[in-house]
């Protein structure tokens, strides 16, 4: 088969795939209307109905708009971890958002050059390319997100762009994360292609099976956001004037650090040394609360892909007994995290989450060794952080190890979401169409 052959090939497949994508946008739409009924507004119900993958079937039983079903899980990325046809809820404690926890204000964040980034990208696609690409900013393109490589995404995947339209949407990344998030982003890609040749599986494993979507228009006054999603790498980022929500994203690898063209390329090590350095500032007596167990399970993962709804309570020890140095230390598994966003925007999370530091809860899973497996989660009102380090999965041949083998530092999963119901602004949203006059 020829390179054009294959090419032709490699799209039809992705057709394919779209096709039941759509169907299973449909089955959330279906379940639609409860949610716009919550959002308030008529803005609201027209975006929804206008949403390019197709209307709600009005015969169709919405699900009761009280606390969600389904709990905790999502880690393998698949859709039977948790209902799809759930409205977005958010992450809670037991079901119940805590309220007046976000607004709709000014933040002093640039959020001009991702502006311009995205709309030249958008004009430097074809029609056909911007059709399956761009969503309105009420789509449930925004749930659809896994980091497993198998799962069947919409969008236009980097293998169907051009060199040209490549720059774009790195210039786009550029605008919207720091040097640390981009090279992070770059790494995570470049591993997944290096794993793939090494285990002579490229089909599925390489650094082009990524996927851009854009959410609405970006606009300096309407809500927007965009979302890079593949394997091990999910972005979802949301943009509201000056307000900017980065999350859910996740970031992982396996292996983590590979020699590639004579050059050791390691990803997903600034969480893993933060997380240890916070766990071994502990005292007996804060250990003792905060370590769940001294092991771990192969995957411990409570809030991945389909579990925008999960139920968790606090767990674990909480921030208000640390000293000022453990405080700094726990700040910065955070600040692994954040801190692949703009300076800016980063500065503007991170005093979020240091704003609720008093009700923030550490719990680990796991060895506190160097190179120990280990599982941590922080968990407070405005953030859900979870590094875990998994046993060897579909690429464990191309660090010559085996499925079934322990967890281990060679394969990380790490997620940062925003509990009670501001995962993909989704808060800010609702109040932008109660509060803003044009929409009322």
């Amino acid at each position: 088969m020829t390179e054009l052959d294959e090419a032709g090939a490699g799209k039809a497949d992705r057709g394919a795939h779209a096709g039941r994508r759509n169907f299973m946008r449909k089955v959330f739409l279906a379940s639609g209307a409860t949610a716009v009924a919550t959002m308030g507004g008529a803005g609201a119900w027209s975006a929804l109905a206008d949403d390019t993958t197709g209307t709600a079937d009005a015969s169709a039983t919405p699900v009761p708009s009280d606390a969600p079903s389904g709990g905790p899980g999502g880690g393998t990325g698949g859709p039977g971890n948790q209902s799809i046809t759930e409205e977005f809820f958010g992450l809670t404690t037991d079901g119940k958002r805590i309220d007046d926890l976000f607004t709709v204000h000014s933040t002093g964040v640039a959020t001009a050059p991702v502006i311009a980034a995205a709309n030249a990208f958008l004009a430097g696609l074809t029609d056909t390319q911007k059709t399956s690409t761009q969503f309105t900013v009420h789509s449930t393109e925004w749930r659809l997100w896994s980091n497993i490589d198998s799962y069947d995404r919409q969008g236009v995947s980097l293998a169907d762009l051009t060199d040209d339209q490549k720059a774009l949407g790195t210039a786009l990344l550029k605008a919207a994360l720091s040097a640390d998030g981009l090279e992070t982003t770059e790494k995570i890609r470049r591993i997944n292609q290096a794993a793939g040749e090494a285990i002579g599986n490229t089909s599925a494993f390489n650094e082009d099976a990524y996927y851009w979507t854009v959410m609405g228009t970006p606009s300096a006054d309407e809500p927007w956001g965009f979302q890079f999603d593949g394997h091990h790498l999910v972005i979802n980022y949301f943009v509201l004037g000056d307000q900017v929500v980065m999350s859910p994203c996740f970031w992982g690898s396996e292996p983590t650090s590979m020699e590639i063209d004579g050059e050791t390329v390691t990803v997903c090590h600034e969480e893993v040394a933060a997380s240890l350095a916070f766990v071994n500032s502990l005292t007996a007596a804060q250990r003792s609360v905060a370590i769940a167990s001294a092991t771990k399970s192969n995957e411990s993962m409570k809030a991945g892909a389909f579990s925008d709804n999960a139920v968790q309570a606090y767990e674990g020890l909480r921030a208000d007994v640390l000293t000022g140095a453990q405080k700094k230390k726990l700040l910065a598994i955070v600040e692994a995290f954040t801190g692949r966003a703009k300076a800016d925007a980063a500065k503007v999370r991170l005093a979020e989450v240091r704003s609720h530091l008093a009700d923030t809860y550490v719990t680990w899973a796991g060895g506190t060794a160097d190179d120990s497996a280990f599982y941590v989660r922080v968990h407070s009102p405005v953030v859900w952080v979870e590094v875990d380090c998994q046993g060897p999965g579909p690429l464990a041949g191309a660090y010559g190890a085996s499925q079934g083998d322990g967890p281990t530092q060679k394969h990380v999963h790490s997620v940062i979401r925003t509990p009670n119901g501001n995962d993909y602004g989704k808060e800010l949203i609702r109040q932008h169409y109660l509060t803003s006059p044009h929409h009322r």
